[in-house]
């Protein structure tokens, strides 16, 4: 039995029974990825050492001024992943790998600006709650934003000594379908076109002077 056809109501399958009440007309299935449980963790790490991969331009003279650091993806990589759950609690202990590409400013020895990309990489250790077993699997995602405002070079092969700061938030979500109650669809207004209007200004203005008619005695003015 489908869930379109799994509701005991002489109305048709699907519909709210009786009046509509708040607004609300329907019953509806929805496609969302459900968060069970989330946290954020932020963190400054000194003497972080970053390798440079992909520079650009090619072969610059060093040694290599830092200049900044940041992450390109809001969205990290997770792997190494280990979920052990408690016996004691609900919550489980979730290790994992966190990797986020930066892309790293610099300028080289003859003052020739480069950039070129590299890793961070972060090891979690953290309580979260996990849902109970089912045939579809939760997945833990990474949301995160590093940061490097300070950096020293090291040498062409290990890059620079930074300090970072990062922020992760570690999520543990599954796509689901669930029956929502819903006002209905969504209004769409129409789209406003751009313009410059570079006439607006004038067409403001008023087809006739404005003043006080009738008053032609300029004797005195």
């Amino acid at each position: 039995m489908s869930f379109y056809s799994n509701f005991q109501s002489d109305k048709c399958p699907g519909s709210i029974t009786g009046n509509p009440i708040n607004g609300l007309t329907e019953k509806v299935c929805i496609q969302a990825e459900k968060i069970f449980d989330a946290g954020i963790k932020q963190t400054q790490i000194e003497n972080y050492t970053l390798t440079l991969t992909d520079l650009t331009p090619e072969n610059p003279t060093y040694p290599l001024t830092f200049v900044s650091a940041r992450s390109t993806t809001a969205e990290a990589t997770v792997s190494n992943l280990n979920v052990e759950r408690q016996a004691d609690r609900p919550c489980a202990r979730v290790q994992a790998t966190v990797s986020i590409p930066v892309e790293v400013l610099y300028t080289d020895a003859n003052g020739v600006d480069g950039s070129a990309t590299g890793t961070v990489t972060l090891t979690e250790d953290v309580l979260l709650y996990v849902p109970a077993p089912s045939i579809m699997p939760f997945t833990v995602r990474a949301l995160v934003s590093v940061v490097a405002p300070e950096g020293t070079f090291i040498s062409a092969t290990e890059g620079f000594s930074v300090s970072l700061c990062a922020t992760v938030i570690l999520k543990i979500a599954m796509p689901v379908e669930m029956l929502v109650p819903t006002y209905g669809y969504c209004a769409i207004p129409p789209l406003q076109e751009y313009s410059q209007e570079v006439c607006a200004g004038f067409f403001e203005l008023p087809l006739y002077p404005q003043g006080r008619s009738g008053d032609c005695n300029c004797k005195n003015r």
